[in-house]
């Protein structure tokens, strides 16, 4: 069991590691319920799954601008508890308008698609900037580390869209949104309580914003290996992630209501939970880039098992499998993305890869929304999940580094990371 379970000691014994991810996670219980919603309440309000699957597109361009902006900043900004503090403050106020827009019944769909783009870049920015400090609050512990910090988000996604769900059915919509408010207004009290978190040291001369955020696509794009983790990523969220298709699902197709749009979000996050939370071994494991595309195929296999599923149950069922495989390439992607960048330039690697995690997705529900718009709601879930296995071919072919990579033998030019004045690391309690 030891070798199996993610090492939980990591957080016993760093105090600012321990506040950073507890405090996401509790957020992130209210941003998942927001993630049910949204595309719930735009359905509702619109009876059009194209509608539905545009909101990808409408968040897409201000995850773009905080995705490379935000990494940037990160890389050379003082501390970077400001950029998060914005982004949690822009979360925040974005939620509370929503939620009063859906008490007083006053909102249009107009307002929905542009604040739903607010926290959609807010998200986008807290999440750079919190990616860019946990190798430095983890230290040598960063595989453990980011493990439970994705099996925790995980927790969150569980809870989130079952309980968003079970709220818009009792309370509204309105009562998901509050939700998530008060979520961000805890975790802005949970980052002031963080010491000041600058960049690695030695960056005193900084070039441009835009220089700098070439420098970071540079990077990336010479890392065969780490633009493999992004290329199949993007692959497996923009053709076998049918997200937007779920309000769908439930409402038209199972005739579940609010809740079984909660239960098929839940769904995937159980499955990622449980692998998340059983990652310890990955902590030995050698081939990483292997075990990625080997749970790529499998998540595309199971989305398109779960488009042929008759019973919400059974395609629930299938959505956990997904998930599981999801994470288990989330977490090693992870490892594989922190492995090979600089501390220097963590930033913008998180940046960039902050991108693909949230545009791909958005994407996804494009695809999908008119994909069911064209045919139908089945056959865009199974088409979908079978569009990812031939994309998973094609990056195989394309990025053979992904395959080559091997964790055991970190590039030279790769130096540990350094402990910057004010950051408390793994082992300091604070």
């Amino acid at each position: 069991m030891a070798r199996i379970a993610v090492d939980l000691s990591v957080l016993r014994d760093s105090r600012n590691l321990r506040l950073l991810i507890l405090g996401e996670l509790f957020s992130a219980v209210g941003a998942q319920a927001v993630l049910v919603a949204i595309p719930y309440q735009i359905y509702v309000l619109t009876h059009s799954p194209a509608l539905v699957g545009v909101l990808g597109i409408v968040e897409l361009a201000p995850i773009v601008l905080s995705s490379l902006l935000g990494g940037a900043i990160a890389d050379r900004v003082d501390d970077r508890r400001r950029l998060m503090l914005l982004a949690q403050a822009v979360i925040a106020l974005a939620a509370t308008a929503l939620a009063v827009g859906a008490f007083t019944h006053a909102i249009p769909v107009v307002l929905v698609f542009v604040l739903a783009a607010c926290i959609a870049g807010g998200s986008t920015l807290d999440n750079v900037s919190r990616s860019a400090v946990i190798p430095a609050l983890a230290g040598e512990r960063l595989r453990p580390a980011l493990a439970l910090n994705y099996g925790l988000y995980q927790v969150a996604a569980v809870v989130g869209p079952g309980l968003g769900g079970v709220i818009i059915a009792a309370l509204g919509v309105g009562a998901a949104y509050t939700a998530d408010a008060v979520g961000f207004v805890v975790m802005i009290g949970v980052t002031l309580a963080l010491p000041k978190l600058p960049p690695a040291l030695g960056a005193v001369e900084h070039p441009p914003i835009g220089r700098s955020i070439v420098e970071g696509l540079r990077f990336v794009r010479g890392e065969q290996a780490l633009l493999g983790s992004f290329a199949i990523d993007l692959v497996a969220m923009t053709f076998g992630m049918p997200r937007a298709l779920f309000a769908v699902l439930s409402l038209s197709v199972y005739h579940a209501g609010a809740g079984g749009t909660g239960l098929l979000y839940a769904a995937v996050s159980a499955g990622a939970t449980v692998a998340a939370l059983t990652t310890g071994w990955v902590e030995h494991a050698r081939w990483l880039g292997r075990v990625v595309i080997g749970c790529v195929l499998a998540w595309g296999l199971a989305i398109a098992a779960a488009g042929l599923m008759h019973t919400i149950w059974l395609a629930a069922a299938c959505l956990a499998v997904a998930g599981g495989a999801d994470s288990i390439s989330a977490v090693c992607r992870s490892i594989i993305n922190q492995t090979v960048t600089p501390e220097a330039l963590r930033g913008r690697m998180s940046a960039t890869y902050t991108l693909v995690v949230t545009s791909g997705p958005r994407l996804g529900d494009l695809e999908s929304g008119l994909a069911a718009s064209i045919a139908s709601t089945g056959f865009a879930v199974v088409s979908g999940g079978l569009a990812c296995i031939a994309g998973v071919v094609a990056v195989v072919i394309g990025f053979p580094a992904l395959a080559r990579f091997d964790g055991r033998r970190p590039p030279a030019s790769i130096q540990p990371p350094v402990a910057t004045a004010g950051v408390a690391l793994a082992g300091d309690d604070g």
